[in-house]
């Protein structure tokens, strides 16, 4: 093709092309500055955790690939379809966005050249973030501890929904000995192998403050680093952290939160946008791979072909010590965020009004969803319920237990939309009322512990 005609296909490309093509990268540009789409996430995270612990309640099935090591899968068993029921997958979204949200601001007064502001925001985001997750957490444990002393609990702890059945304690048998179990509850929340009784969900905070914890540490350590030399360093945390399972308790928490911060990195460079027009093309099948990553059962990963396939890498590819059902769910977490990173259009989808909402309301839907699940929720559904007998088995053994029994399908139908209005009333007023006074509280901690208390102004002396 000679040159004369290489030149009239250039002209007439920018002269047709130039106009829209400007316009979609400054379209682009403007949806990979906005970080507003890890929340719209976040609140995607928080109700698939809320669907996980009505799978375990009502629909257990969902667990397994399979109805059996040789038999056919149902719909809600296969891969994407079943991740109502994958709780950890979006615990560990929760843990990679906290550390890419947490990490955001530094890096980028880092890259200014603003260390000592830098530093500062670290240090007074990490102060922050402790009140900021025990506060709400304690008030919703003595919420769920006080109506649990009333019996609101026990329709839920006498039913045959396993979830409900194992996560409802029983009424202490005095007041004093119900105030003790309070304050158990609330220390063992952020103790190691956390629990608590009233409250089971809130057993992954402490693993979200752990991780919140590394990323101010790892920023702390690499924020006189160079961006290069910044993420050179936490890919080898990344590769490094994989051997903590055993050490820390839960093996998400430093390859997530370490992620965080490389997404945080690649969001301020200039990748993102270049790969913009791309997007289209690798974003969707990247989404996919993850979600199905995300799928993977936490066990009998045998009996369907395509978790046992992805049982078979793991053995190959997987790090020492990596944990099973937890590996590909993370890894599939993690490159669900990378994606969204990537794709403009990803962002604005996930920056949609009703899912920034939904994050807004995420962490009180985290806290209250399991106690409205194991008073509200039981209420409606086992009202008309009658115990019946039911046999279960302990080894050789069998007994007699009564129990409510599920109810049918009309039930549900009618029941599930009248409690989730109840709930996101319930959680919004939480957001929008609540959760600004445990701002107020942390401020005033801040400007107690920090030296930053005004001092009254001295009335003027009189002299009569």
């Amino acid at each position: 093709m000679s040159s004369t005609t290489v030149g009239l296909l250039t002209s007439y490309a920018e002269k047709t092309r130039w106009t829209p093509t400007q316009a979609s990268r400054d379209a682009d540009r403007k949806a990979l500055q906005d970080s507003s789409w890890a929340d719209g996430l976040r609140g995607i995270a928080a109700v698939f955790v809320m669907f996980s612990h009505m799978t375990l309640a009502f629909a257990r099935y969902i667990v397994r690939p399979a109805d059996g090591e040789h038999g056919l899968s149902q719909w809600m068993q296969r891969p994407i379809l079943r991740l109502v029921g994958q709780g950890p997958a979006w615990v560990a979204c929760f843990i990679i966005l906290s550390g890419f949200v947490n990490s955001l601001k530094p890096i980028k007064l880092a890259r200014q050249g603003n260390i000592e502001t830098a530093l500062s925001n670290l240090a007074v985001s990490s102060f922050r973030r402790s009140f900021r997750l025990f506060l709400p957490a304690a008030a919703a444990t003595i919420i769920s501890w006080f109506i649990c002393q009333f019996g609101a609990y026990e329709i839920a702890r006498n039913s045959d929904a396993y979830w409900l059945q194992i996560t409802s304690p029983e009424v202490s048998p005095s007041w004093g000995q119900a105030i003790i179990d309070l304050i158990y509850a609330i220390r063992n929340t952020w103790l190691y192998n956390p629990e608590n009784p009233y409250d089971q969900p809130q057993w992954a905070l402490m693993y979200l403050l752990q991780g919140s914890m590394f990323v101010f540490m790892a920023l702390l350590a690499t924020i006189n680093l160079t961006p290069r030399f910044r993420v050179m360093t936490m890919m080898i945390c990344w590769f490094w952290s994989w051997n903590w399972g055993i050490r820390i308790g839960d093996p998400m928490v430093g390859v997530s939160c370490f992620v965080g911060i490389l997404l945080s990195e690649l969001n301020h460079s200039e990748i993102p946008l270049r790969l913009s027009p791309f997007s289209p093309f690798f974003a969707p099948p990247m989404a996919l791979i993850a979600l199905v990553l995300m799928s993977f059962p936490s066990e009998f990963q045998t009996w369907a072909q395509w978790s046992n396939f992805l049982l078979e890498w793991f053995h190959k590819v997987s790090p020492e010590n990596a944990e099973l059902s937890r590996f590909w769910p993370t890894i599939g977490a993690q490159l669900l965020c990378l994606t969204v990173v990537l794709s403009p259009h990803m962002r604005r989808g996930l920056s949609n009004p009703w899912l920034l909402w939904l994050g807004k309301v995420s962490f009180p839907l985290y806290l209250l969803h399991g106690s409205f699940m194991r008073s509200l929720l039981s209420w409606l559904l086992f009202a008309r319920e009658h115990l019946v007998e039911f046999e279960e088995h302990n080894g050789d053994q069998s007994y007699i237990v009564m129990k409510y029994p599920l109810p049918g399908y009309t039930t549900f139908i009618i029941v599930m939309p009248v409690f989730f209005v109840i709930l996101f009333t319930a959680t919004h007023v939480w957001a929008m009322k609540v959760e600004p006074q445990f701002g107020l509280i942390t401020k005033k901690a801040e400007d107690l512990m920090f030296g930053k208390q005004e001092r009254p102004t001295a009335l003027p002396v009189r002299h009569d």
